[in-house]
């Protein structure tokens, strides 16, 4: 098919240039700034688009000669084949905080519900290997977000991202997963059903073209657009070299508010926020300090509102001895024995016995937390 047979798919001149190998955002955002649109960039003349901020020659001929590295009229059909589509940085849906930021993705990928223009984003993000007190810290802020009106921007890697992402969608709120990879590509393939799920009810999102495999380079660079879509962005749990203080930092240069949620002092896990904290992040603990902390009004009457607890099921002595050893953070079985005062083969059958009703879980290496 020949760009003529295409020229009637508005995406087509917008998807050519994005496949020009070279061309970045920022050039590309110049380019429109000066021709207006893509059409009249790829009819411009060769020193017509030298005479544009940050266009070299090389990069020029490219764009002169339609030189993709990859088949637009072929990723066309494919995006149409996977039901998603193409946003592009000029279309009313393109979110109006991303289009703000330095560098703005010119063409996304999308799978899902359009993106809400009026409702406010928080990003949460974290550790990939979270404590299951990240865990829980991340679903419940999620979830206390979205029962208050407010949508969550995550980037659907494991750990906090995919308990961000769960606890809005158990809020009733919209979700947004953005991706390191195309969004063809389950990444991490345990996200399946998430994955699934974000597509029926929110939305996936991807500046990288479908077939986009998850290299390390991309997370970063999709970092930007998680907090660029985002109004604050959360921090629930990260140790000092975890990506999550690279979103942290690109969200400080988008003018972004920061928050941190504290975690022991003996976990290594929360390094990373307590060191954001120290910077100037604000603390927060549940979902009113994010929304406060942003300004935003919201439904007061949920304030003391929470998702009700489980009752727990009945313990007898011994039970309720080795369940007050337990939080948020493993503890080993033998700290256990010691801290409830039993011999460690009681304690060994008491803590089965316990998993089986389901108030306690065991993790590798004889760790247990509730």
């Amino acid at each position: 098919m020949t760009m003529h047979d295409t020229s009637s798919n508005k995406k087509y001149p917008w998807l050519v240039l994005h496949l020009i190998p070279g061309l970045g955002n920022i050039a590309f955002k110049n380019l429109l700034s000066v021709f207006g649109t893509p059409e009249r960039i790829l009819q411009a003349g060769l020193s017509n688009l030298m005479s544009v901020n940050g266009i070299r020659e090389g990069i020029a001929r490219k764009i002169v000669a339609k030189a993709c590295e990859k088949d637009p009229t072929r990723l066309l059909k494919t995006i149409d084949l996977m039901g998603a589509r193409i946003l592009c940085y000029h279309d009313p849906e393109y979110p109006s905080l991303l289009k703000k930021i330095h560098d703005p993705p010119m063409i996304l990928y999308l799978k899902g519900k359009a993106i809400p223009t009026k409702k406010i984003r928080v990003a949460i993000v974290g550790s990939r290997n979270p404590t299951p007190y990240g865990l829980k810290a991340a679903e419940k802020i999620a979830r206390g977000i979205a029962m208050r009106g407010f949508g969550v921007v995550s980037g659907m890697a494991r750990g906090i991202d995919t308990a961000a992402h769960k606890g809005c969608l158990a809020g009733g709120g919209f979700t947004i997963a953005v991706l390191g990879t195309g969004i063809d590509r389950v990444y991490p393939s345990s996200n399946k059903a998430l994955y699934e799920h974000i597509s029926q009810h929110g939305t996936l999102l991807s500046e990288f073209p479908p077939g986009t495999p998850p290299e390390p380079r991309n997370f970063p660079i999709r970092n930007r657009i998680i907090s660029g879509l985002s109004k604050g962005v959360v921090v629930a749990e990260a140790t000092m070299k975890s990506g999550s203080l690279i979103t942290a930092s690109l969200a400080l240069d988008q003018g972004r508010d920061i928050f941190a949620v504290p975690g022991s002092i003996n976990s290594f896990k929360s390094a990373g926020s307590h060191f954001l904290i120290k910077q100037g992040a604000a603390l927060v603990e549940n979902a009113d300090d994010v929304l406060e902390g942003l300004g935003l009004n919201f439904n007061s009457s949920l304030k003391t509102v929470a998702p009700k607890e489980q009752p727990l099921p009945p313990m007898d002595e011994s039970e309720r001895s080795v369940f007050d050893t337990l939080g948020d953070y493993p503890v080993h079985i033998d700290q256990i024995a010691r801290e409830a005062g039993l011999d460690q083969a009681r304690v060994s059958g008491l803590l089965i016995k316990m998993e089986l009703k389901g108030l306690i879980r065991q993790l590798p290496g004889k760790m247990f937390v509730r």
